[in-house]
Parts: structure tokens; C-alpha cells; sequence
């Protein structure tokens, strides 16, 4: 038997139903790293006869945790592990250093790295002329080859004078330039995926996406930076701690 579900204990005569404590665990499991991601989870069949319990138990309890994003099913492949961020609002941190601390590989999709000119939300977020110009970076975020988020990033000339040079993380290459974003406010809302959006997101076209807009600053409390990302909400969590 895996020693992985010698941890798990089910209690049949527990006001729980066994499903409910078999995903629970299963769960935590997952989320303490028992499981990699991308590494598959026993069939039905298999986690039944291990565990004694129905399959029905066995099926309603991987229910629970496709449901939750934390699997997914591939017909005629088995079950699998997801690629699943946890990200804080409290602590700016680039999306390449985010993966990397969870133990994935990061990777982009370019869709677009040029110079514009800004449209009238940019210019009035940014604090631009109308003369001006920006940066462009619009790209597909991959965690082990699962795209989690389409982000498009707009920064002044001044600030980002070269798209060409992000190949990863943005904040690596501002960063290194003497112009790191120090300071940012970010906005959270809830938006249905149109058409163009589901192809590039890889999900159902009406889907629910979070829509993240984050607004960075430089040390002098200049804007530098305004950046929409849509993630995956199977794929992406945001959590908030809170303390009094």
C-alpha cells in the first residue's frame, strides 16, 4: 500500500459522511505536498479497494476536489494534480517569484512585447501626455505548462524604454534597470470570459476569471506600472490575512 493513505483515517461511525472525510483529507494531503503536481492520483477502483469504502464514496470524494481545482480529470489518462497558486494581497511579489517559491516552473507565451501609444485609461492612470509612449507586454503565464493567467502590462517609455528585454519577470528587469516597483494597489473583481478571452485562457467561453488590476509605483511615488491579469479561477487562489 502507498504510504500516503496510511495517514488517512476514516471514521465509519462518525457523524461526517465518509465522502466528506475522505476529500477533506485528501485535501490537506494535497495542499501539505504529499501529491506533486501533475502527479496522478489512484482510479476510483484503486483508492476504493485501498481505503475500504465504496466507489461511490471513493468518486463523490474526487468530486469534491475537481470542484475545488485541486485535480483534474483526463479521459483515458487518469487523474491529476493541478497547478494551484495561493497568492497573499498583503506582499507585492512578481509572478515568476511566486511559482518559483511554490516549486513550479514558470513560463510565458508572448502575445505582444512593443512600444504604443497609451489608450485614454492608461494616459489617466499613468499620469501621461497624450504625446506619449509606452511599453506594451501582453503574454500568457504558464505554472508547469498550464496557462493560469493571460496579463497584459502597460508602462511608460521612461520606465520601460526596451520590451524586448522582459523575457520572464518583469520586476527582475526594473529591478536591475534602478527602477523597481516599490508600492502597489491592487483591485479584484469577477468577470465572465468573452470569446477572445476563453481561447487564450484555455477555458469555456462565459467561464468566470478573476480580473486583477494592479497599479505599481516607483519609490517617488511615481505610476510605473498598470497591469490586467485575468486568471484561471480553478488555477488561482488570493487570500488576505487578517489580525487585530
Amino acid at each position: 500500500m502507498d504510504s500516503r493513505f496510511t495517514q488517512l483515517r476514516l471514521d465509519p461511525k462518525g457523524a461526517t459522511p465518509l465522502y466528506q472525510q475522505l476529500a477533506r483529507q485528501l485535501e490537506h494531503a494535497i495542499e501539505t505536498g504529499a501529491w506533486e503536481v501533475g502527479e496522478a492520483l489512484p482510479s476510483e477502483r484503486n483508492l476504493a479497494d485501498t481505503l475500504d469504502v465504496s466507489r461511490i464514496t471513493a468518486r463523490k470524494a474526487l468530486d469534491c476536489l475537481a470542484e475545488l481545482g485541486l485535480i483534474r480529470r483526463s479521459r483515458g489518462s487518469g487523474t491529476f494534480i493541478t497547478p494551484r497558486l495561493n497568492q497573499s494581497l498583503t506582499r507585492l511579489v512578481s509572478f515568476t517569484e511566486l511559482l518559483t517559491q511554490r516549486g513550479f516552473t514558470p513560463s510565458s507565451q508572448w502575445l505582444e512585447r512593443r512600444l504604443a501609444n497609451p489608450n485614454a485609461e492608461e494616459s489617466m492612470r499613468l499620469g501621461l501626455g497624450a504625446d506619449a509612449q509606452v511599453a506594451r507586454l501582453k503574454r500568457l503565464r504558464l505554472a508547469d505548462e498550464v496557462v493560469m493567467a493571460v496579463e497584459d502590462s502597460c508602462l511608460p517609455v521612461s520606465v520601460m524604454p526596451d520590451p524586448q528585454s522582459v523575457e520572464t519577470s518583469l520586476y527582475a528587469v526594473l529591478e536591475a534597470s534602478g527602477k523597481p516597483v516599490t508600492r502597489a494597489l491592487q483591485h479584484v473583481t469577477a468577470i465572465n470570459a468573452d470569446a477572445e478571452l476563453a481561447v487564450l485562457a484555455e477555458v469555456a467561453e462565459g467561464q468566470a476569471l478573476l480580473k486583477v488590476t494592479r497599479l505599481g509605483y516607483l519609490a517617488d511615488g511615481t505610476p510605473a506600472e498598470l497591469t490586467i491579469t485575468y486568471c484561471r479561477t480553478d488555477y488561482y487562489d488570493f487570500m488576505v490575512e487578517l489580525t487585530r
